[in-house]
């Protein structure tokens, strides 16, 4: 008698990989097959046929097509579970191999050149310390205007930049790239605009970090090319530029994930900046010499992590230097 074709999966070796299980959490995460591709850094046709060999195989769907966040089936549910228990302890195994071979043992400055940073930047460094215990973690105290230069110095052991400049002895990692969205009071003219383009910016006072005109991506991106330079007001503190800007006292552009808790409070209202909408990106830069210390790799990964984990409006950036 034969075996019924249904069952007969059983019986042979599982084509389930460790990718197909990071391209389930990726498409969980994300809510679309486009998001999840560009987290997993394949093409759209390469993850659908990823998924399509899964459900071919099992015969049954994982997830329903037409639905927006994606909804999966019992089949993909069950192939979550299994991923969330299983990658974990992959990933596990791998550190403690490293720390049996090379020792875990080591050290991890930062450096921060982005004034929002903190948003992410702690909770982070709260999962990485009890995976690498023996890798001493700290922060180079205050706003830093040249990290890359204390990564030459051997003052600082990992830098987190705005750009990823070329430059001997450096190496750099993608973190992930974010949307920055132009704030105004809810009383404002420019509230009525769905979209601010460079001209709104002429006639306005700008509120913004105190730092050098080449580290703000408005001013970089959008505003100088366009011969457009307003009058400033400067601050320190994100919530004082918030509150100046809800008692409009000026605008501001500010990354969307640090304005969204403000925005839900109706303090302040905010608009894409931009027809194709203004980004910024974030790198980790390293020393070349360190590149390979895997507790570093860890940690960038542990960054991109968290970030799209908790934090709205980010796009996964890829490297081109």
């Amino acid at each position: 008698m034969g075996i019924p074709c249904h069952r007969f999966f059983l019986l042979m070796e599982s084509i389930i990989e460790l990718r197909h299980l990071k391209t389930l959490l990726a498409l969980e995460e994300t809510g679309s097959v486009s998001l999840a591709a560009k987290r997993v850094f394949l093409t759209q046709s390469a993850l659908s046929h990823q998924i399509r060999a899964l459900e071919n195989y099992y015969a049954t769907p994982l997830f329903e097509r037409k639905s927006n966040p994606v909804r999966f089936t019992p089949a993909g549910e069950r192939l979550l579970q299994l991923a969330r228990e299983i990658l974990p302890q992959v990933a596990a195994a791998e550190r403690e191999l490293v720390q049996i071979v090379e020792g875990g043992a080591g050290e991890l400055r930062l450096a921060v050149e982005c004034h929002t940073c903190f948003d992410w930047l702690m909770p982070a460094m709260s999962d990485f310390r009890p995976l690498w215990p023996q890798v001493e973690l700290d922060i180079v105290s205050g706003f830093q205007a040249d990290p890359v230069g204390l990564l030459l110095q051997h003052r600082a052991d990992l830098a987190i930049v705005s750009e990823a400049l070329p430059q001997a002895g450096i190496s750099y990692q993608a973190l992930f790239a974010y949307e920055m969205v132009g704030i105004c009071a809810k009383d404002h003219p420019l509230a009525d605009k769905t979209v601010w383009q460079a001209e709104d910016f002429a006639d306005e006072t700008l509120i913004t970090y105190p730092v050098p005109d080449d580290m703000l991506d408005l001013l970089r991106k959008v505003l100088l090319p366009a011969g457009i330079n307003p009058p400033r007001r400067h601050s320190e503190l994100t919530i004082a530029i918030v509150q100046l800007v809800a008692s409009r006292r000026g605008i501001a552009a500010l990354p969307y994930w640090t304005v969204m808790p403000y925005l839900e409070k109706g303090y302040i209202v905010a608009r894409p900046i931009g027809s194709t909408p203004l980004t910024s990106e974030l790198y980790a830069a390293m020393r070349s010499d360190d590149a390979d210390k895997i507790y570093l790799d860890n940690f960038c990964q542990i960054v991109r992590d968290r970030g799209f984990a908790d934090l709205p409006g980010l796009s996964v950036l890829e490297m081109t230097v």
